[in-house]
């Protein structure tokens, strides 16, 4: 009888669709705090759902771009761990024999692409990137911090910019959404990745998948709401369990 490994594994082998979303769990283990856990030291005092929505910044842009800052500081001194090089290992072996692998993150630090992954859908944004409120454009600043705050754009003279990212009661970018239903119409292997699976609408990608007939997995340490629905439940951290499929898929 096969071991989950080896029959994950095998099952990546000759699967032709492969969506795999991913949650904070695998940023973890580059040691990148949660969004509940950068509250630390000077942010100890705040709610970070008080700083993470469009009225906060209406009402007081410099203390919440003052703290993404602090976030985009900390995502670029992090590197990826084994679980995101393992997706990249692995989207290379898929696409390389004609496969297709997209990669759904609810993260916003980035170091999926930093590992070398190439098909990746930020469905929350990413905290690297920031736009100019009065034109929309997008601007990557460089690895020191912001000397104002809000930092004013380089697009509009008057205009700030703000964090590339989904904030409370914002809806998800279209393009990423548009990028999630493509994949899922031809997913025939489905993976949820270090990820509690309650965040809408990632959370419903799953069943998404499960509903055309895909199987599907979780790899995550702690179980969640979608553990006894999927076909094989992993309780691992993705830097080991990752790793340890590409081990046995084979080679291509």
């Amino acid at each position: 009888m096969k071991t989950p490994y080896s029959a994950i594994a095998d099952t990546l082998d000759h699967a032709s669709g492969v969506v795999v979303v991913t949650g904070a769990g695998v940023s973890a283990e580059s040691a990148i705090p949660t969004f509940r856990d950068t509250m630390t030291g000077l942010w100890a005092k705040f709610d970070p759902q008080t700083l993470a929505t469009p009225e906060a910044f209406a009402a007081d842009p410099e203390t919440v771009t003052r703290w993404y800052d602090h976030r985009r500081l900390g995502c670029l001194a992090a590197e990826p761990n084994a679980g995101h090089t393992a997706l990249a290992e692995i989207e290379r072996r898929v696409t390389a024999r004609g496969g297709s692998f997209t990669l759904l993150t609810q993260n916003v630090d980035g170091l999926h692409r930093r590992a070398g992954s190439v098909h990746v859908v930020e469905l929350h944004g990413s905290v690297a990137r920031w736009r100019c409120t009065a034109t929309g454009r997008e601007f990557e600043p460089g690895p020191d911090a912001f000397k104002t705050f809000p930092p004013p754009s380089p697009f509009e003279e008057g205009a700030v910019l703000r964090p590339c990212v989904v904030w409370f009661g914002e809806a998800l970018p279209d393009v990423a959404l548009d990028a999630a239903e493509r994949a899922l119409e031809t997913c025939d292997l489905f993976l949820s990745i270090g990820t509690s699976s309650v965040v809408w609408p990632a959370a419903g990608f799953m069943h998404a998948a499960s509903a055309r007939g895909a199987p599907t997995v979780e790899i995550n340490p702690e179980p969640t709401g979608i553990s006894d629905d999927v076909t094989w439940s992993v309780r691992a951290k993705s830097g080991e369990a990752l790793p340890a499929i590409v081990h046995l898929m084979a080679c291509h």
